[in-house]
């Protein structure tokens, strides 16, 4: 068993199925700041006691989210520590010893029973009101050479009481709590059983977790007191996310993961930003917080008790500011490898120089960095008009013969230079500037998407953009 410690711990433990949902990925930044702004450790443990799902494809995709989002962590995979190993995979033989050792204190027992057995005895004592008799049926069965899972013993004649950081006053009667599966019979921990000697070992100062795990805290309580561990850590339990319907958040609502919204162009910074206003709030104003500022102001007494709402809108609005807060290169540089992605090929270092220079035009239009390739496309190839961008070229041949006539004279190839010889035939033809300047976006862009007109002629270069007019006017 562990030493006491003085020094905040917190932890994370994330199963490994795949990327980590955006609940999950709240709860990891809530735990990560509040140990930054002690000064204390976070701790990554990987609940991996389920072999059917724990691939190593999954394990990865986890340590990849963790560290595109910058939760770097104090103790776990790859960096180690003085309490590992930290996937729970290779600590079965931990766990088995202290299962064996609350067998032999009397906390707990061999549970014969079969699965069959504890189904149908769980729905008699609910039609009859009263607690599952578990271990009647155990001793029953022993005879019959079934292997045993362990069951702890609790105690039906009290209540368990503690304090909550966001909760507060907590208390659960027993009187109706049944007896519980600490290690089945296959030999694997419960998470009651693991995640209680886990914190334990690691001294963990603090759970900070769901709502929805709130009720389990009880029997965590009893397993460390039987153990004959007096030091108690803190638990937190935050709001749970749900819909903007106020339905629980699930994958039939949208995608739940880090990993799709990785995928779907949102900065970290972005989704760090949003992810800590779900359930805490430093004032009614503000929105903005770098991670910085967030690690400095972040606090338990601020986070609320009501269920928190993902709001996608929100999430895009605060990308949209962090996409404008980068520089020119900077933004170039996140923005490749979506373009790569979409068959933009910006990775060379011509196609990095046309992308930074195009990214000024590009901040104010963009909510999500997936929106690019469609707007830069025309500068790195030869395109075909979208429908849209098709319908509005029909019968637009004279006109984009004579747009390219006047461009061909355009003495200096800038965008002022272009904007005046453009809007000069615009008067001359008595068009409205939507009339005059859609059909020439779809001509040299190929949709009616894309940066500011002027710029892009201008980016694009005289010769090219001739060249598409005429193209399109034949």
């Amino acid at each position: 068993m562990t030493e006491a410690h003085t020094t905040v711990r917190t932890r994370i433990e994330p199963a490994p199925s795949g990327s980590i949902h955006v609940g999950n990925a709240r709860t990891a930044l809530f735990n990560w700041l509040f140990a930054r702004h002690h000064g204390g450790d976070f701790v990554l443990r990987i609940a991996d006691t389920d072999a059917k799902r724990a691939t190593e494809e999954n394990y990865e995709a986890v340590l990849a989210d963790f560290r595109w989002l910058g939760l770097t962590w104090d103790e776990g995979p790859e960096v180690g520590g003085p309490h590992g190993p930290y996937r729970q995979s290779e600590r079965f033989d931990l766990y088995r010893s202290y299962a064996d050792k609350l067998v032999e204190e009397g906390f707990a027992y061999l549970d014969y029973a079969t699965p069959e057995d504890v189904d149908a005895e769980r729905k008699a004592a609910q039609s009859e009101g009263r607690r599952p008799a578990h271990r009647a049926i155990a001793d029953a069965r022993r005879a019959e050479g079934h292997a045993p899972s362990v069951r702890f013993i609790v105690p039906t004649d009290r209540t368990i009481s503690f304090t909550d950081a966001v909760l507060g006053e907590m208390a659960t009667d027993l009187g109706r709590t049944p007896d519980f599966v600490i290690m089945r019979a296959d030999g694997t921990p419960t998470y009651m059983l693991a995640v209680t000697v886990d914190d334990i070992e690691m001294g963990i100062t603090h759970v900070i977790r769901g709502n929805d795990l709130v009720a389990s805290t009880a029997r965590q309580l009893l397993i460390r007191e039987a153990l004959g561990v007096t030091e108690t850590p803190t638990f937190a339990h935050l709001p749970l996310l749900v819909a903007p319907d106020g339905k629980p958040l699930s994958k039939r609502w949208g995608d739940v993961a880090v990993g799709a919204y990785r995928e779907q162009g949102f900065l970290p910074e972005a989704l760090i930003n949003y992810l800590a206003l779900l359930g805490w709030s430093f004032d009614d104003r503000t929105n903005i917080f770098s991670v910085d500022d967030l690690v400095e102001k972040f606090t338990l007494e601020r986070v609320g008790k009501n269920p928190a709402a993902f709001d996608v809108d929100k999430l895009e609005w605060l990308n949209g500011h962090y996409i404008r807060s980068l520089t020119p290169g900077a933004l170039a540089e996140v923005l490749v490898p979506y373009c790569v992605a979409e068959g933009v090929p910006a990775d060379s270092p011509e196609g990095r120089k046309t992308l930074e220079a195009v990214t000024p035009l590009l901040v104010e239009r963009m909510k999500r960095l997936t929106e690019a390739p469609h707007m830069v496309r025309f500068l790195f190839a030869e395109v075909t008009p979208d429908d849209k961008a098709a319908k509005v070229l029909e019968g637009q041949g004279d006109y984009l013969a004579e747009v390219a006539g006047r461009l061909e004279k355009v003495e200096s190839w800038t965008a002022v230079g272009i904007e005046e010889a453009l809007r000069t035939l615009a008067a001359e033809r008595e068009l409205k500037p939507r009339k005059a300047f859609q059909p020439i976006r779809a001509a040299v862009t190929g949709t009616l998407i894309s940066p500011p007109l002027f710029e892009s002629l201008e980016l694009l270069g005289r010769d090219a953009t001739v060249a598409r007019l005429r193209a399109r006017a034949s």
